[in-house]
């Protein structure tokens, strides 16, 4: 057994194991593979992991849609590093979770490049709980207007939120 395969069945157990202490349902297991030389990726493929998280659009495009273009069916992609609006058409083609929707006008470029085919990707609203400037998302105090900006104005309605607290705060 694999020293990745090994250390995704720890996690698995683990996450197993706060979830029945807590008694709330185990979430599931996002595997960021941005960054991850392939060799690592195949590897946690073969673990049966479905869940992947991606930093960066064209990297993203490049490893799903080229190199493990034949493991794509099945998979869900995440995207969980910062979005360019530029970037949307792309974003949403590939992803079926963009978890770094902060801004409206990132809303409006999402809308418009879903265009015809009606697909947009399940959005989650980055917050930036610790109001930190380095850091984005909207913040707290913004965020029911952002929500109702975003549901009456683009039709989108969040799976969520992608918090981001200060370092060290739970």
């Amino acid at each position: 057994m694999s020293e990745i395969s090994n250390q995704h069945k720890t996690v698995l157990a683990n996450l197993s194991a706060a979830s029945k202490r807590s008694g709330c349902p185990a979430a599931d297991l996002v595997a960021v593979s941005k960054v991850q030389p392939d060799t690592r990726i195949a590897e946690m493929l073969k673990t049966g992991q479905r869940i992947f998280g991606e930093n960066r659009v064209q990297e993203a495009q490049t490893r799903w849609g080229e190199t493990f273009a034949d493991h794509r069916k099945g998979l869900e992609l995440r995207l969980i590093g910062p979005l360019q609006s530029n970037k949307a058409a792309d974003a949403a083609a590939l992803f079926d979770v963009i978890e770094t929707v902060d801004r409206e006008k990132l809303l409006r470029a999402l809308v418009k490049a879903v265009g015809d085919d009606g697909h947009m990707p399940r959005l989650y609203v980055q917050v930036n709980t610790g109001e930190e400037a380095q850091k984005s998302g909207v913040l707290p105090g913004d965020l029911p207007g952002f929500l109702k900006t975003m549901r009456e104005n683009y039709g989108l309605e969040p799976e969520g939120l992608m918090c981001i607290p200060p370092m060290g705060e739970a």
